[in-house]
């Protein structure tokens, strides 16, 4: 019996002292990276992998599934993303649980369902452990997944207020993307945002040179905002951004941001905190735009990519976590009239995105064009064509379908009567882009069940130090908490530190 004991108490105290080696060796993320592809879920992620490995291997003889950046990453988990509102949540709602760790309603930020309790985000305390933040987004930097990172508003739509959080609170370093949606306020006494910015010591940079070369001594805080936004104040979309510079023309990509904010903050004795939106990949699942969407994950996978060279130079003190907020659009991979075939193949004759289109056809509309010469744009853009024998050939009943969309399109906005089938068909968008993108994307093997969000789980994916707080199956509102404990920190050890 005296021995049992003798060898229980050894055995206790190895076990203790492995413990206090482990809690010595135990390592906290300096440089931690959050990746938010808006929208994104395991449909849009498996379907760009499917186009990039078929388009990349034209010839293997079965299919071949494309890796991205991050779907090589050893940990990761699934997370539900329902709020306190619906099982098919809001980007405010669901960017406040990972940024704060609490439930609230659709469309509020950083308040509790009362809306009078703010909640505490994830970089207010990185921040005040002495770490560098920085936030990026593809959309406007008011817009709500940017916004859960530095602001607490009542409403999303309170853009002018969130910038003024943003602009004139001390928790951003470097700050960058898309534009603001609202930079002056209603009232005539209410400053623009750039003059805000100014006064809270921002450099504002809007030149790609500058924003490429960006260095710590090029200000004390950094506003650096693309110079050739497209619509809502976002970024040019990926498919767009990759055709302007193959003619020519120099568009940032989401990349580029990502290691121009790298560089400015990576000096910092503490490290910083980063988070990266692909804001724009949302926007594209909601217009059911299928390839749009891929060039979307591609741009969000690139700019991740940047984090995993830097965290080569860094592997015991970086932390790199991509997730989506939410899924966007139902989109399915498989399709009534192909079976159990699929031909991503076809995705690769499409070269604008949903927005760009809208361009031509409002200019159609202007030019009163025919359906024929309509259809030629048509061909130009996606591929499909009305004339037999080639490998987008429409069938009757889908030129019949594009008939009736252009003749919706060519009508002035206020002429359209819009009926339950018409909401159904077209979702809101324009009628002749909308049915293109939904005709390409079925031949392909693809479709959407919804213009909204849904309330699939999410795939997360964690690579580094402290990856293993995100294993398993979770909710959105632990992510916060993952990150807390990545980093050694805890509410009171940061308050104490801060004393």
């Amino acid at each position: 019996m005296k021995k049992l004991t003798a060898l229980l108490l050894a055995l206790m105290m190895a076990l203790s002292l492995t413990g206090m080696v482990a809690a010595e060796d135990a390592k906290e993320a300096k440089y931690v990276f959050f990746f938010v592809g808006d929208g994104m879920g395991s449909p849009q992620i498996t379907a760009t992998r499917y186009f990039l490995g078929t388009v990349n291997n034209p010839d293997a003889p079965f299919p071949v599934p494309a890796e991205l950046s991050f779907t090589t990453f050893k940990s990761g988990g699934l997370m539900t993303t329902y709020d306190s509102t619906s099982f098919c949540p809001d980007s405010a709602s669901t960017a406040s649980s990972m940024a704060s760790g609490e439930k609230t309603l659709s469309g509020v930020i950083n308040y509790d369902v009362n809306k009078e309790r703010q909640f505490k985000p994830i970089t207010e305390y990185a921040k005040a452990a002495g770490k560098k933040i920085g936030i990026i987004s593809s959309v406007s930097i008011d817009h709500a997944t940017p916004a859960a990172f530095y602001a607490k508003v009542p409403h999303r739509s309170a853009y002018y207020d969130i910038a003024v959080q943003g602009m004139s609170g001390d928790t951003i370093d470097l700050i960058g993307g898309g534009g603001f949606k609202q930079p002056t306020g209603k009232e005539k006494d209410q400053k623009d945002i750039f003059e805000i910015a100014k006064e809270s010591g921002f450099t504002f940079i809007n030149d790609n040179d500058a924003i490429r070369n960006l260095k710590p001594e090029d200000g004390e805080r950094i506003l650096m905002i693309a110079p050739d936004l497209a619509g809502s104040d976002a970024m040019q979309y990926e498919v767009d951004r990759r055709r302007i510079n193959a003619e020519g023309g120099d568009s940032l990509s989401l990349a580029d941001f990502t290691k121009s904010a790298i560089n400015y903050l990576k000096d910092n004795e503490e490290g910083f905190f980063m988070m990266v939106e692909g804001g724009k990949l949302d926007w594209a699942c909601h217009a059911n735009d299928a390839v749009t969407t891929m060039y979307e994950t591609i741009a969000l996978s690139d700019a991740v990519q940047v984090a995993v060279d830097f965290a080569k130079e860094h592997p015991d003190e970086t932390l790199i976590v991509v997730t989506g907020d939410h899924e966007t659009g139902g989109l399915t991979i498989g399709f009534a009239t192909t079976w159990y075939d699929t031909f991503f193949n076809y995705l690769d004759n499409q070269n604008v995105s949903y927005e760009d289109f809208d361009k031509r056809v409002a200019k159609m509309r202007e030019d009163g064009v025919s359906f024929e010469d309509a259809m030629a744009v048509v061909e130009e853009c996606y591929g499909m064509s009305m004339e037999e024998g080639k490998e987008l050939t429409l069938t009757a009943s889908e030129i019949a379908r594009m008939k009736d969309a252009y003749t919706m399109s060519m009508l002035p906005k206020a002429q359209r009567v819009i009926g339950e089938q018409e909401s159904f068909l077209y979702g809101g968008y324009e009628p002749f882009t909308v049915t293109s993108a939904h005709i390409l994307n079925n031949k392909a093997g693809l479709a959407y069940t919804s213009y909204a969000h849904t309330g699939l789980q999410i795939p997360v994916y964690a690579e580094g130090v402290g990856a293993e707080n995100f294993l398993g199956f979770f909710d959105n509102t632990d992510v916060f908490f993952s990150f807390m404990s990545a980093m050694g920190l805890t509410p009171d050890n940061v308050e104490a530190a801060a004393k």
